[in-house]
């Protein structure tokens, strides 16, 4: 489910409630709802529109109705419609994310892949986050992330630009979060769209010491570009050596 502007519709903030009385465990995996009467009752709604609340919840994965015992809560319900975009430490993870390790958090002028990707002009100053991914003791990406320019985040996305000032002020800008992730918590009312591309591709010296491996070690490239409308707002590089964990990849047309 895509969720449009700034501004949501009545269903679709009834839909984010449900959503996230799954997600906090207020209805936990496993468990069936309350009969329709009794859920618009207790959310103060009509059954109309809870009725297509939770229509839209079944399409996204959320509910299954089962005969004769009614809407119950997947075992493992996914993230809500309007994140379907995850971080890479979640994406690969396998149900435990990995862990995320600041290297740099800087900023700097564009170069020629945010030039291209964040349509960042030569003067820009860009926001630059270098992390390893780990899980269990071992290096298993290396993750480049560029946010645009702040001036172009005030206007298009101004509480992802809020909540990327607060977490470097925070930790000092060694924020053990993935700029992705900040974007995803800071995102919750404006939709996202995101498209990859993957490489086959070597480490090199200095990613390859990075990462613990040789340079010659065989890896591959994922390019991502998030946008808010038709905006860029996120550009990332992911660099998986041979033996990270798998990358599900889904191809849509």
């Amino acid at each position: 489910m895509a969720v449009s502007g700034q501004r949501r519709r009545p269903v679709v903030a009834l839909y984010e409630r449900i959503a996230d009385a799954v997600h906090d465990g207020t209805y936990p995996p496993g468990s069936t709802l309350p009969s329709e009467p009794k859920l618009a009752a207790e959310l103060g709604v009509s059954r109309p529109a809870l009725r297509e609340a939770l229509l839209l919840l079944q399409e996204d994965g959320l509910l299954t109705v089962r005969r004769g015992v009614g809407r119950t809560v997947n075992d493992r319900p996914p993230r809500r419609g309007f994140e379907q975009v995850q971080p890479l430490e979640e994406l690969i993870g396998a149900g435990t994310p990995l862990r995320v390790r600041a290297l740099l958090r800087t900023v700097e002028e564009p170069t020629d892949f945010t030039t291209q990707h964040l349509l960042a002009p030569a003067r820009a100053e860009l926001r630059f986050w270098e992390s390893v991914l780990t899980g269990e003791g071992t290096a298993a990406a290396l993750s480049h992330e560029w946010a645009a320019a702040d001036e172009l985040l005030d206007r298009v996305h101004p509480e992802f630009a809020r909540s990327l000032r607060a977490t470097e002020a925070r930790t000092g800008r060694g924020a053990a979060v993935s700029m992705l992730s900040v974007l995803l918590g800071a995102s919750r009312e404006t939709a996202l769209t995101a498209h990859s591309g993957i490489t086959a591709t070597l480490l090199g010296r200095r990613r390859g010491d990075q990462l613990g491996r040789p340079a010659d070690t065989p890896a591959v490239l994922v390019t991502q570009v998030v946008r808010v409308g038709e905006t860029p707002v996120l550009a990332a590089k992911h660099m998986l050596p041979t033996g990270a964990p798998a990358l599900p990849v889904l191809q849509s047309h």
